[in-house]
């Protein structure tokens, strides 16, 4: 996978000169799957692509949507680490990893934090609004939240999920005594984890009449999104206002990330909260109707891209979320690739009904 180790030792994660290295790596992934694994070439075959020189565009790869990921076990090659989806739909993608998509996923990390100032070398205490580790959980969401707290040494880490008998449950008031303990110390608190259970947390403060004055350079990291919770969950000026209000957090130093398990890129927002494009991915927005690619501005279904792996076939996935895909160029904060802007998400049997092709592509492998 020379193409792949090239384009992710890229020095700058938003180089948007680097559209060929980006495609040669897509193709050679591509070869890669339908070579080594028949429910993929299946697939790609239904599409009347036999290989790379069928693809001219990222755009002309075939599309697997997550919701067939979640019913159907793919496998492409040998791994070393395995993780899965949250499964809160009640099912879950497993996605396995390399030795190379392991080494290119560290590499993308260090650029992407390193580049929004996430890392460093000061010591810190976590509080991870998200599961603390168990041997039962998989997930890749508590993987990458604990992975999180290396950015920076940690003295400490506290977790909002504990494991029980019963399952996982929140502890909030366990966070709301290290609160008290760790605004008389110097350290700066970095919270990681869902926004849900973090905006939950300002509300119990908040009706408490509780707020803290944590130490200079405290931040708020998110990730994992609102998940079963969707319903509450609030616009972004209100959580900033609370952030504010409850942990004297303010909002340059809130950093929002975005990802799935089946396409582990790291989207790190910019100052002005937008998820601009890394050079490891590409982002296509197409008609719900059609598939066909949509231009800047339009709403549609998100389409991810990117020949991390090819342990698993996630070169480019079908997400489940309602984006929009925004000119670069028009962002204040100097970086001039796209930016991803995520607007809803769709339910499972109207993806069914409305992603044309979505059909075919189920019947092209045996559930």
């Amino acid at each position: 996978m020379k193409y792949r180790r090239k384009l992710f030792a890229s020095r700058d994660p938003y180089d948007c000169t680097k559209s060929k290295l980006f495609l040669a790596a897509c193709k050679e992934n591509l070869d890669y799957l339908i070579a080594n694994c028949e429910d993929y070439r299946k697939i790609c075959a239904r599409f009347g692509i036999r290989s790379s020189k069928d693809i001219k565009k990222p755009e002309d790869i075939p599309v697997i949507p997550t919701m067939l990921m979640k019913q159907h076990d793919f496998r492409s090659g040998r791994y070393l680490v395995m993780a899965t989806s949250s499964g809160t739909s009640g099912s879950m993608s497993h996605i396995r990893f390399e030795l190379g998509a392991l080494l290119a996923a560290l590499k993308m990390s260090i650029k992407v934090t390193r580049y929004h100032g996430v890392m460093s070398s000061r010591p810190c205490r976590y509080i991870v609004m998200g599961y603390k580790p168990h041997r039962s959980n998989k997930t890749a969401v508590a993987k990458t939240a604990y992975l999180t707290t290396y950015l920076a040494p940690a003295i400490s880490r506290k977790y909002i999920l504990k494991h029980t008998k019963d399952g996982y449950k929140p502890d909030f008031d366990s966070i709301v005594k290290a609160l008290k303990k760790y605004e008389k110390g110097d350290a700066p608190v970095r919270f990681m984890g869902f926004p849900s259970y973090t905006f939950f947390l300002f509300r119990l403060l908040e009706e408490r009449g509780l707020s803290f004055k944590l130490p200079a350079d405290s931040k708020i990291m998110l990730g994992g999104g609102w998940k079963q919770f969707y319903q509450e969950a609030v616009d972004k000026e209100t959580f900033y206002k609370l952030a504010k209000k409850t942990l004297n957090i303010d909002e340059k130093n809130i950093v929002e990330f975005f990802g799935a398990v089946e396409h582990p890129i790291l989207y790190t927002d910019c100052e002005y909260h937008h998820f601009h494009v890394p050079v490891y991915s590409k982002v296509v927005i197409r008609d719900p109707e059609t598939l066909e690619p949509l231009k800047y501005g339009q709403t549609g279904l998100v389409n991810l891209i990117t020949p991390i792996c090819k342990a698993t076939p996630i070169l480019s996935i079908m997400t489940d979320d309602l984006g929009i895909l925004h000119d670069g160029k028009n962002c204040p904060c100097g970086v001039k690739s796209p930016y991803l802007e995520i607007v809803g998400r769709v339910a499972p049997q109207d993806i069914k009904t409305c992603a044309a092709g979505a059909a075919e592509i189920l019947q092209g492998v045996k559930i």
